[in-house]
């Protein structure tokens, strides 16, 4: 993740230069408005900055998907007003992301002038990295700035294509990103631990995989974990398992015995023989103990208490996925108990905390630690495929 460059990189004076900023403004909306402005707000810094400096910002982004034709209904012009607001400046909308319209609009902004670009998807070469296309987009710039790590794992020709012919810099939320995953997985100070938690293990086989090779512990939880305890043996009932990894799950185990990784899996589970808030049937029992019109549906407190004096030894904690059916009362104890620890241990200084994914996020804010923890990724796809150790197309493209 190490070897790019930031806006420190970039030259002193920028009055009156054009910068290409890749941001992701693919925001939900209800109603005409925006939802959830949280990506809107991951790139003001970078955007306050080089306007405060007399740049001229362009802002590059894909808005849904129009799969390459013009939708009225996800062009970026919905985006002006919201991010006019959050801003506290003028934005001016750019009716395309390429060509002489573009390049006539933005000729005539002035320096500290903020742009929104239309829509990127509205070019079918955008998500097929056309080279005529990066091509275009470059010309509407002097430098490239990418500050969208959620799609740093697709090579398109926003993110990819235009770094051939700009000098390319990494923004103030993608630098942040960036350092945060080197000390966790990168360079990270050992002991280890990754929490990975989800319904089902075949979503994240090559993650763990990954992981074993890296980490001195493997917290495995969720409906995935079943599948590794019925490889150790274990009848989990009626619980959610995929039989045929199996022998996938017992090649983690062997691959995790040659690194030197521990894996922790529950001795103790909470059970119900129906899926609901608080059923009558619900009852804490020792993994051998799960009948078999019984599901495991999370972490026993047991199990949750040796997990926190596993993480206490540790200083570095990766998480990924909650450990149990968090969505629903009192199957959220787990996850909100370890989450919890990992919070306090990290506003102690003795952990550095690094979490992402969407299940992730929402699991940590349920539990209130959201802010506690060092980072918390909310990039989906591309925080998943850096977990699996896959280099990042856009990661990479700032490196040359």
């Amino acid at each position: 993740m190490t070897g790019f460059r930031t806006l420190d990189d970039l030259p002193a004076d920028l009055r009156g230069k054009r910068v290409l900023v890749r941001a992701d403004l693919n925001v939900p909306m209800a109603d005409g408005d925006v939802s959830d402005d949280t990506r809107l707000r991951a790139v003001l810094p970078t955007i306050a900055e080089l306007s405060d400096k007399g740049a001229i910002v362009l802002l590059l982004s894909h808005f849904r998907r129009p799969e390459g034709r013009v939708r009225p209904d996800m062009s970026t012009a919905l985006l002006v007003s919201p991010l006019a607001e959050l801003t506290g400046r003028s934005v001016k909308f750019i009716e395309d992301c390429q060509g002489p319209e573009a390049q006539r609009a933005a000729s005539i902004m002035l320096p500290g002038n903020i742009g929104i670009l239309e829509n990127t998807r509205f070019h079918a070469g955008e998500t097929d990295n056309d080279p005529a296309l990066g091509q275009a987009m470059a010309q509407l710039g002097d430098f490239y700035v990418n500050d969208a790590f959620s799609v740093a794992h697709r090579a398109h020709a926003s993110t990819v294509g235009v770094t051939h012919h700009l000098p390319s810099f990494a923004g103030r939320a993608m630098e942040a990103e960036l350092k945060a995953l080197d000390a966790a997985l990168g360079n990270p100070e050992h002991p280890v631990a990754a929490v990975v938690g989800g319904a089902k293990v075949s979503t994240k086989l090559s993650v763990l995989h990954n992981l074993v090779g890296k980490v001195d512990h493997l917290i495995i939880g969720g409906g995935m974990a079943n599948t590794f305890l019925a490889a150790r043996g274990v009848d989990v009932g009626k619980s959610l398992c995929e039989k045929d990894l199996i022998d996938e799950a017992n090649s983690i185990f062997d691959k995790a015995d040659k690194a030197d990784c521990t894996i922790h899996l529950p001795y103790d589970v909470v059970v119900a023989a129906e899926f609901a808030p608080n059923p009558a049937s619900m009852r804490t029992v020792n993994v051998h103990e799960v009948a078999p019109d019984e599901m495991i549906l999370d972490i026993g407190p047991a199990a949750v208490e040796a997990l926190g004096d596993a993480i206490k030894n540790c200083r570095t904690l990766v998480w990924n996925g909650p450990l149990g059916a968090f969505e629903t009362e009192p199957f959220d104890a787990a996850t909100v108990a370890l989450a919890r620890t990992a919070a306090a241990l990290t506003e102690e200084g003795t952990l550095v905390s690094v979490a992402g994914g969407g299940d992730t996020v929402a699991a940590l804010n349920h539990a209130g630690v959201a802010k506690d923890f060092s980072f918390v990724s909310t990039a989906g796809g591309a925080f998943l495929e850096w977990m699996e150790g896959r280099e990042l197309p856009a990661v990479a493209a700032l490196r040359r």
